[in-house]
């Protein structure tokens, strides 16, 4: 069971980013809090979480007072008691910004029990960040993940983006090193995307920025034996950890499991229904104080869709070959049987046939097929793709 924590607080908007956001005053700070604690009290909560995520937004725009609030309710509503002293699998994640990385919220941080920061770098080149709308320096960057070092969390990710405006092979592998060399536990390398409603898609549809999928192409297989070759093993597309510092709330997430999401944007899928509240968090507070959060009352969330076996299924192949390790056939057969396995099985020799998969395991079973469908790193490349001709094998009506 995973917790995903939406905080919408930004003091300015980075030209990529599509998530919800808000530049935030005192009231908006009160009135969320009062909200996000209803919410969680209107969650019909099967078990405890496992796994938290605070993301935004940036977390670290709060004071360390009310990252102690924040805390506080996600502990007596969402982790159930000593779940989080148990060690073991429980992980929390904070998403952080560099400028915003001090002592007293790192302290404030670890006395709630967060595990794991995850700091957005995205790079060292001042004109790089300068062309991101990132508000924070190389400098700053150094300083912040000293302070991360020294507060002693378990697990320390930064956050790198390639395929920059401008941006040669060259800037990249620098930037790559430079996040080596200040030895993290995971890395995140994020292709640039542009997404609708930011400034980088403006410049984009404006013909300022161009596209260049060669390019892409060749940074991603470069940083892939790169990081390889420094000990950091790549598990998903677009992330690489050292032993025992996976991202367990993502693989969570990516295996289809059970996750409930506070606060305004917020995905959620539990129950047997999957949903997002209401980007906007003036909508979001008045919804909560209505008393509205999925079956109770008014609907909390936007675009409900029940979830069949077959439904997980599909979003299990489609996230689940963005994983190295791939997806198991026969465990989501079992599990959905009234899925097009025809379809899919079909598929998949295609993939083989194209060296873009192949069956992990093969040579350990006799009948030559292994239990696991994993993409090949030229498949991986080609990895959204495969996700749309998964989705159309799943489709029974189009078949």
């Amino acid at each position: 069971m995973g917790l995903y924590v939406h905080v919408p607080f930004c003091a300015s908007t980075c030209d990529f980013c599509a998530f919800y956001q808000v530049r935030p005053t005192a009231a908006d700070v009160r009135d969320y809090f009062a909200a996000l604690e209803a919410e969680a009290a209107l969650v019909q909560w099967p078990r405890a979480a496992s796994t938290v995520f605070w993301g935004g937004g940036t977390p670290g725009l709060l004071s360390p007072d009310a990252l102690r609030r924040l805390g506080e309710i996600t502990r007596r509503y969402c982790v159930h008691g000593d779940a989080a002293d148990s060690g073991g699998d429980f992980e929390w994640t904070v998403e952080l910004a560099p400028a915003s990385v001090t002592q007293a919220r790192l302290a404030a941080l670890r006395e709630v029990g967060v595990t794991r920061i995850s700091m957005g770098v995205q790079s060292f080149q001042p004109a790089l960040l300068d062309a991101l709308g990132r508000q924070h320096s190389r400098e700053q960057v150094y300083r912040a993940y000293e302070r991360i070092r020294a507060a002693g969390f378990a697990s320390v990710n930064l956050d790198l983006m390639f395929a920059l405006p401008g941006q040669t092979q060259a800037e990249w592998e620098a930037d790559v090193a430079e996040a080596v060399a200040l030895a993290p536990d995971h890395l995140s390398t994020y292709c640039l995307t542009f997404e609708e409603d930011t400034a980088l898609w403006l410049k984009l549809s404006q013909g300022r920025v161009k596209l260049d999928a060669e390019h892409e192409a060749r940074l991603y297989e470069r940083t892939w034996e790169r990081l390889a070759a420094v000990g950091y093993a790549q598990y998903e597309v677009a992330n690489f950890a050292r032993p025992g510092h996976a991202c367990r709330h993502n693989l969570n997430t990516w295996a289809m499991h059970e996750w409930v999401g506070l606060g305004p944007a917020a995905a959620s899928q539990h129950g047997g229904w999957r949903g997002a509240n209401i980007a906007d968090l003036r909508g979001w507070v008045e919804r909560v104080q209505r008393g509205g959060r999925g079956g109770r009352g008014e609907r909390m969330t936007e675009d409900r869709l029940r979830l069949t076996p077959a439904q997980l299924a599909e979003d299990a192949f489609i996230f689940g070959l963005r994983m190295n390790a791939g997806v198991s056939l026969e465990a989501w057969r079992a599990r959905a049987p009234d899925a097009p396995w025809a379809q899919v099985e079909q598929l998949a020799q295609r993939l083989i046939a194209e060296g873009l998969a192949v069956w992990a395991g093969q040579e350990e079973r006799p009948e030559g097929k292994g239990e696991r469908l994993c993409l090949t790193n030229r498949g991986r490349l080609l990895a959204d793709a495969v996700g749309l001709e998964m989705m159309a094998a799943f489709d029974v009506e189009a078949a």
